[in-house]
């Protein structure tokens, strides 16, 4: 069974002393164990990243571009084998995990562009002979922690904007599919990376709780369960260091009564159940207004029959497993849980049965779900679709803002002045109209509002390169040396 090892200044180390599982979800097999660090493995990985600091910021932009678009060409080139790694380890589909590298892919051609990005601005004569400019620098070393649910994905958004701006990372990837990480490291490194200026290490509350108290850690990036993402902020801010910090979400879709139902349904059932459900941007409550539910319900239905549920690997497979078997079945308890509630089973994947030990589960559609029942307030992060019901469209808007949630919302309809009372209105950071799942592009920055993010930076794009920089503000005077003289007063402009 092969050992996954931390990557330290270009280096594969780290002793088993404590390991963890990583498994097979298609099959439920256990097929590699991840070294889980210690404080010491930690504490030399934040020295290899500080030891390569002073070089790697001295490094021009140019040579720095130059790196991220050989790294575009790599990851073009090896996007094959990466979606292997990516569906072995975490279950979704090839097609899906194709998919998260492109979105990957798109910061890594935003980073590229970094000379532009990093310029710093310029003002002549402010004063008689005084002229101030601006410069943007790193912040230092960053700790970046990442989920298992775009083990490819999230990295890029975070590491490409990080090194671009001339900081040096430590990458603390998932312990449940560690390997993208390690393979993204060895492509970073073959683009030109030097060593030290990513380093991996994998592990748990421990590794984590190193990488926030360490006070040669400047900057953290992390994109967790809210819970997690609140307990992170409050401890590295506590630390002084600054902190981006993703959390969870409850994305709603409204349906208003005009909306196109085979277009809504067909979002709807691709969104709540694309990579089993297992995306902070999935849709997890449909909010339907007035009768519409009363088609739209039985539409979504009927398409759910046809869903392909297999193993990652199958071309036919549509929806793959969960990550783990402990989440299946927590997932499996919402739904079974629903009709106690006084929610509507219309659907039951949780009956549905596979061949094997993998830890799939069926697609679940529960009707009349109202807040307050586990189903609506709760995360869930698998394939359980909530309708919820409302008369008006002030109604539904009231709804999604009373939620403790503002990562990303919908809304369908073909009236543009509702859609413009929407995102108007609605207190989430991304909205899509007539789009399910509203990711921006490279070109913007992603990231909820409320209890989706903690910190006040986005996540890739253009809040990246603020987050990763600090500016500098320079005041300069060459006088004439018989011109000058001793001046005691505070110093004005004229």
């Amino acid at each position: 069974m092969a050992l996954i090892r931390h990557l330290i200044d270009g280096t594969e180390t780290g002793e088993p002393v404590r390991t963890g599982a990583v498994y097979d979800p298609a099959t439920g097999e256990r097929q590699h164990e991840v070294v889980l660090g210690s404080r010491a493995d930690v504490e030399s990985a934040i020295a290899a990243a500080r030891a390569a600091l002073p070089g790697w910021r001295a490094t021009s932009l140019t040579k720095r571009a130059d790196v991220l678009f050989r790294l575009r060409h790599l990851l073009t080139e090896r996007r094959d084998d990466l979606a292997a790694i990516v569906t072995s380890e975490h279950g979704k589909v090839l097609s899906d995990a194709a998919g998260e590298i492109g979105r990957g892919l798109e910061n890594v051609e935003f980073a590229s562009g970094l000379i532009d990005k990093l310029k710093g601005e310029y003002s002549e004569q402010v004063s008689t002979g005084i002229d101030v400019h601006s410069v943007k620098q790193p912040v230092g070393v960053v700790a970046c922690i990442t989920p298992f649910n775009f083990p490819v994905m999230v990295p890029l958004w975070m590491v490409a904007s990080a090194i671009a701006c001339g900081n040096t990372v430590v990458l603390k990837p998932s312990e449940k599919d560690p390997s993208a990480s390690v393979f993204l490291a060895g492509l970073f490194r073959e683009a030109g990376l030097p060593d030290g200026v990513l380093n991996v290490v994998h592990g748990d509350k421990e590794a984590v709780d190193t990488l926030l108290d360490s006070p040669d850690v400047a900057a953290v990036s992390f994109v967790g369960s809210t819970p997690i993402a609140r307990s992170i902020y409050q401890r590295a801010s506590a630390n002084g260091k600054r902190v981006q910090a993703l959390g969870g979400a409850k994305n709603h879709m409204v349906v208003l009564e005009d909306a196109d139902i085979e277009s809504a349904a067909d979002a709807a059932v691709s969104a709540a159940y694309g990579s089993a459900g297992e995306r902070c941007m999935a849709v997890s409550v449909l909010v339907a207004v007035g009768d519409v539910g009363d088609r739209l319900v039985p539409a979504i239905e009927r398409r759910l029959g046809a869903l392909a549920i297999g193993p990652g690997t199958d071309p036919a497979s549509e929806m793959g497993p969960l990550i783990t078997r402990e989440h299946r079945d927590k997932v499996a308890s919402y739904v079974t849980g629903a009709a106690a509630e006084g929610a509507t089973v219309v659907v039951d994947g949780t009956t549905k049965q596979f061949d094997g030990d993998g830890f799939f589960i069926g697609v679940s559609l529960v009707d009349d779900v109202k807040p307050g029942m586990r189903v609506y307030d709760d995360e869930i992060f698998g394939p359980v679709l909530a309708v919820v019901r409302v008369d008006t469209f002030d109604e539904a808007i009231a709804l999604v803002n009373a939620n403790q949630y503002g990562n990303g919302t919908a809304i369908f309809t073909r009236d543009g002045g509702a859609a413009r009372q929407y995102e108007f209105e609605i207190e989430v950071g991304m909205v899509g109209v007539n789009v399910p799942i509203p990711v921006p592009v490279g070109a913007y920055s992603f990231g909820g509002w409320k209890s989706s993010l903690f910190g006040d930076s986005h996540i890739y794009g253009p809040e990246s390169f603020h987050f990763y920089t600090r500016s500098k503000v320079v005041t300069t005077r060459w006088p004439d040396p018989v011109q000058s003289s001793i001046q005691l007063a505070f110093p004005g402009n004229s």
